[in-house]
Parts: structure tokens; C-alpha cells; sequence
């Protein structure tokens, strides 16, 4: 059946309309289905946290806030494990892999096993942030839509990306930063046949969210900003970009993993435990933390006595602001805890929790000296973005979310102080983000390198199969026959079977091959190994990674241990120009 419709819907695509229209249909559909599957995932999380809370409440001291966390990471453990089969991809960093190369294939489980795993992560406590689970279903939609159509590598990063950013704009209601954080953090780039599928998509993402989740996450009154608090804003922004430093270190070695020399389930329960323990000293960590995020930017900051045993102590205005600077420290600790454990979630809603606090720490903190007074929302509205833009090196998405999902518009010029700051700082100390960082260090993929564009090249279409193969065994004089009847400057020296021996380059021996003391010797004793042998299926980002490495500009090619041509550098990248100015034309909407 889903062949016929499948056969249907291209004869219509190919009939009626032009690639470039298809995937603008394509972006509505991932654009719904993205923002459908945000919705849902939010739902559940909210009904699993109230369920926790109310469980919570009726005992004493909160003790079940011990091991409710531990429960849902276990429970998501068994769900990778048993159910899944170890398949999920987990965070942004293997999203960025699959764009770079895996030609933007991403597995179809990865639609519905973020929502079932981050539901119970989060949803019993677990110190994380949906944002990266969203992100990764809406891509992983985005990214089966185009393998159904087979779309080419450039058409299904497009819908991955604006799978992404529907998932983004659906939970935060923000269009404007759905898109821009794919532009930012998944793309890396911003041209018009990108952007304006990933703004339809975002778009229509907002729009099922304001149908089925019309609340706003964050509600911000303010009267604006004053010029007298710009030092201060100035300084939020330095801290701001320490803080990134921090989150980004603290954070990243804990997410590696804890506990790595027990079994899975030990760990989910020995981190889960250890975080339990942290959340009933620091309620407030309980999930992804926004309720308490939300009571201080209406100024309620006693709400953050509400559930913890230093509810007395805190009556102290120093006792509060000490355990203010606490909550900044440890929810990072919490988050990485809970993703190390084997949780599923992501650093987002952590960064802003944390950069939220930072910013009340610092108004609070000037207020008590009773010297000045600070707009104490402005400035945990303002921190979110200069902790957002330090981490992930976005300071536009940064500025826009936090815009749009506070309705700050009018704080925009302490936004752009403070998440400008932060971003300097943050990449004085390290050129790449948080979700970068482990894959330029530990699988060598870095920002710059073009693998989607190269993976759209076939090897098959650049293999030179006109060749001329020797034996081992052939004299010298025999051989200078054959240079008389060819153009070529490589042979294979091959088995009888077809597999290679070696390679004859005629111009590493121009000089010897015309020295009369050779004449009587064999293609053997002049013939060498090649460096590396490519292989018929190997990506051509490999392949070009391979000629970089090594320095040669032709290599030969064997398919099932058999040779079967040679593969030259210039061939290919004359074939990566051609690909260029095709996917250009192709894509540009306008043309």
C-alpha cells in the first residue's frame, strides 16, 4: 500500500510540480507532523510531573523525590536496551553526525524514541531539558520524509533541519528562533532555499502549538530597560560567559557517563539515586525546573522555599542569595548526572535555568546593598540568553527565544549586551560549542567540512575505468611497448584472479624506466604498493579525507576485493563544483 501511494504521489510531484515546490509541501508536513510530536511529548511530561509531584507530596520531608528520578532513568534504560535495541541516537552531537556523514539518514525509530524515553526521564524528575529530545524527533521526521521521496542529501538536511526548528517554534511558540537555531547549530549556513523551507515549517509548527498548547511558557511584564543598569548588564554578560565555560566542561564530562565500570542498570540506579538525593536538597532541579522559573520572573523568589528543608534558613536575605548561587552551580551538575546515568534529555533547559538564576543572583544580590535597584525579571530574562549564547555559540537564537518566548521585545539592547559578551568569551576559550566540541575531538568532524555536499556524489560516476592492467612478470622492454599505445601515467600490476598487486607510477620512475641497466628487469621490481586502496562503497567525504591525508592524486578503486579502476583527487573535485552549481540552481526558489 505505501508503495502505491508512494508511485501516486511522485507521478503527481513529477506531473505538476517542480522539485523545488515539492519540498516546500514537504516542509508544511514536517513542519505539522514536528510540531504534533512536540505537543504530545510536552503533554506527557506535564501529566508525569504532576503525577510526581502529587506522589511527592503526600509523604514526608518529599522523600520520594530520592527515587522517583532514579525510577524513569532506570525505566528509559530498559527502554533502549530491551525495546529499542540500543538504536536511539541521543542529543544534537549525532544529529550534527548524521548531517556530516550519513547523507542526513537518520533511523525511523528515532521518531518515537526520544518521546517515550525523555517523557520518563523528565517526567520523574530527571534534570534535563526536553529541547534536544524535540529536536532530534522533528529531525528524525524530517529526515524520513526525504528518504521515503529519496530526496538527495541537500533536500533531506533542508526537512531535518526544519523538522527541527517546527519542534523548537511548537514548544517555545518562538518562529523566529525555531529557525535560527537551525541555521545556527545544524545548517551553519543561511541562504534563501534553506531558509524559507525551515520558515514554513516553523511557522505551521506554532501553529498546531497555538491550536492544542496555547499557553506561553514564560510570561515577562516589564517597563522596559534603564541606562543606569548597562554596568550591570555588562557584568551579567562576563559572568554569563564564564558560566558557559562551566556548563560546557562540568557538563560535558559528566554527560560522558558515570559510574562506567558498572552495567547500565546499575548506573541508571546509582545516578539516579545521587540525583534524587540532590533534588531533595534542591527541589527547584526537580525536571526541567520552569515552574520555579517562571514564579521568580513574577518576583515571587520565595517560591523557591516551597518543598526544601532550608525553608527557615532562606527567611535570611544572605542565606537566599548564597542558595541562589547554588541552584547556578548544580543544575548543571544535576543535568549531567541524569544524562550519564543513561537518561534521555538535553543541556538546553539547563543552560536556561541556569543563566535565569545567574541573572536573579546578580539583580538580588545588587539590590540587598541598597545602593541600586534592578529590574529583577529583566535580569533573568537577560541572563537565559547570555547563558544560551555562551554555550551554543548562537547569539541570534539566543536573542530571539528568549525575545519571543518572555515578550521582552523591549529588553533587546541588554539582550544583545549581554548574549554578545557571553558568545566572545565563551568562544575565546574554546572555537566550537557544546555539541561540537566531542565531535572535533573524538570523531573528527568538523563545522567547516562540506560532507553533504561530496556524500551526494556517486563514486561510481568519477571511477576511471580505462585502464591498462600488467604482469608482475612483464620485462621492462615489453612494458615500454605498452607505454607506446597509452597516455596513462598509472597501471595496475594485476593477479590472474583480478585482485591488485601493486602500481606502476610512471612518474615516480621516469628517470629509472629509460636507464638501460633496467631493460631486462620485470614490472616487479619497479612496481609499488599504492598508499591506501578505496573501496567501492566508501563515502566520497572519505575519499576526499583520504587524498588530503596522504597527498597522492590518483588511488585505485576495488569493489569486493576486485580492481576495478582508479579514482583521481581532480576528477572529484571537479565533480564537487558540478554538484555545487547544480544543487544552486536547483534549490533556488525564486529562479
Amino acid at each position: 500500500m505505501l508503495k502505491s501511494i508512494f508511485h501516486k504521489i511522485n507521478r503527481w510531484r513529477f506531473r505538476r510540480n517542480s522539485q523545488r515546490n515539492f519540498l516546500i509541501y514537504c516542509s508544511v508536513f514536517v513542519g505539522f507532523f514536528g510540531g504534533l510530536a512536540a505537543i504530545a511529548l510536552k503533554f506527557l511530561v506535564h501529566f508525569m510531573e504532576d503525577v510526581s509531584r502529587r506522589i511527592s507530596s503526600h509523604l514526608y520531608y518529599h522523600i520520594a523525590y530520592v527515587f522517583l528520578p532514579a525510577l524513569g532513568i532506570f525505566l528509559a534504560v530498559a527502554y533502549q536496551h530491551l525495546i529499542n535495541r540500543d538504536k536511539i541516537q541521543k542529543g544534537i552531537g549525532n544529529i550534527l553526525i548524521n548531517i556530516k556523514k550519513n547523507r542526513s539518514n537518520i533511523r525511523l525509530n528515532n521518531i518515537y524514541s526520544h518521546i517515550f524515553t525523555s517523557s520518563l526521564t523528565v517526567g520523574f524528575g530527571g534534570s534535563a531539558g526536553l529541547e534536544a529530545p524535540i529536536v532530534a524527533t522533528g529531525a528524525a521526521i524530517g529526515s524520513n520524509v526525504g528518504k521515503f521521496f529519496k530526496l538527495t542529501p541537500y533536500e533531506k538536511t533542508v526537512l531535518l533541519a526544519a523538522g527541527a526548528s517546527a519542534g523548537i517554534a511548537a514548544v517555545f511558540n518562538s518562529p523566529i528562533a525555531g529557525v535560527l537555531f537551525s541555521l545556527e547549530i545544524l545548517i551553519g549556513e543561511v541562504t534563501i532555499p534553506t531558509f524559507i523551507p525551515l520558515l514554513i515549517a516553523s511557522a505551521t509548527g506554532v501553529v498546531v502549538s497555538k491550536l492544542l498548547y496555547s499557553g506561553q511558557l514564560f510570561h515577562l511584564v516589564t517597563e522596559g530597560w534603564v541606562v543606569s543598569a548597562i554596568p550591570f548588564y555588562i557584568l551579567l554578560g562576563l559572568l554569563s560567559g564564564y558560566t558557559a565555560i562551566y556548563i560546557t566542561k562540568v557538563g560535558g564530562r559528566l554527560e560522558a557517563g558515570i559510574f562506567k565500570k558498572q552495567n547500565r542498570y546499575v548506573r541508571a540506579l546509582s545516578g539516579g539515586l545521587i540525583l534524587g538525593i540532590i533534588i531533595m536538597l534542591f527541589p527547584a532541579l526537580f525536571g526541567e525546573g520552569y515552574h520555579y522559573l517562571q514564579e521568580i520572573l513574577n518576583g515571587n523568589i520565595d517560591a523557591l522555599k516551597q518543598e526544601t528543608l532550608f525553608a527557615d534558613w532562606l527567611s535570611q536575605p544572605l542565606l537566599m542569595l548564597l542558595f541562589i548561587g547554588a541552584l547556578v552551580l548544580m543544575k548543571i551538575i544535576a543535568a549531567g548526572i541524569t544524562l550519564g546515568s543513561g537518561g534521555n534529555g538535553g543541556s538546553f533547559a539547563p543552560t536556561m535555568f541556569t543563566g535565569a538564576f545567574l541573572g536573579l543572583l546578580v539583580a538580588y544580590g545588587v539590590n540587598l546593598t541598597g545602593l541600586v535597584h534592578l529590574n529583577t525579571s529583566n535580569f533573568i530574562a537577560v541572563g537565559m540568553a547570555g547563558a544560551l549564547a555562551g554555550v551554543m555559540h548562537a547569539p541570534l537564537t539566543a536573542i530571539f527565544l528568549i525575545a519571543e518566548i518572555t515578550g521582552g521585545y523591549v529588553l533587546f539592547i541588554p539582550l544583545m549586551i549581554v548574549a554578545s559578551i557571553s558568545y566572545i568569551i565563551s568562544r575565546l576559550s574554546s572555537p566550537h560549542n557544546i555539541y561540537w566540541q566531542h565531535l572535533v575531538h573524538h570523531n573528527d568532524i568538523h563545522p567547516g567540512q562540506d560532507y553533504g555536499m561530496l556524500n551526494a556524489i556517486t563514486l561510481d560516476s568519477i571511477i576511471n575505468r580505462n585502464y591498462t592492467a600488467v604482469d608482475k612478470q612483464t620485462t621492462i622492454n615489453d612494458f615500454y611497448k605498452i607505454l607506446a599505445k597509452t597516455d596513462a601515467n598509472i597501471f595496475p600490476v594485476l593477479k590472474e584472479d583480478g585482485r591488485l598487486e601493486g602500481v606502476v607510477l610512471i612518474d615516480d620512475i621516469r628517470r629509472r624506466l629509460f636507464n638501460q641497466e633496467i631493460a631486462e628487469s620485470t614490472i616487479a621490481d619497479i612496481m609499488i604498493v599504492p598508499p591506501t586502496i578505496i573501496d567501492y562503497d566508501q563515502p566520497a567525504s572519505s575519499v576526499m579525507e583520504t587524498f588530503d591525508a596522504i597527498d597522492v592524486w590518483q588511488l585505485p578503486v576495488t569493489k569486493d576485493n576486485l580492481f576495478i579502476g582508479f579514482i583521481s583527487k581532480s576528477a572529484l573535485l571537479s565533480k564537487y563544483r558540478e554538484a555545487i552549481i547544480s544543487q544552486h540552481k536547483a534549490n533556488d526558489l525564486f529562479a
